[in-house]
């Protein structure tokens, strides 16, 4: 099983990578000073962005142990 286990850590490390890229992407938009509504609306645009790389994430670490549960 250890073909689940390199599948499983590369799809955690995309959703680490999508988790980074959104507190980066908020962060940097914080810094230009942007309005408080203008900030909303970049934090609403990354809000579903970062779910998806959390649940991303979680998947990948799930096939993880998984793959050494099975292995």
């Amino acid at each position: 099983m250890d073909w689940l286990i390199w599948i499983g850590a590369i799809i955690s490390f995309a959703g680490l990578a999508g988790l980074i890229w959104c507190i980066v992407h908020v962060w940097s938009s914080k810094r230009k000073g942007l309005s408080d509504e203008e900030l909303r609306d970049v934090v609403r645009r990354v809000v579903p962005l970062n779910m998806g790389a959390l649940m991303c994430s979680v998947l990948g670490l799930m096939m993880v142990i998984l793959g050494i549960f099975l292995g």
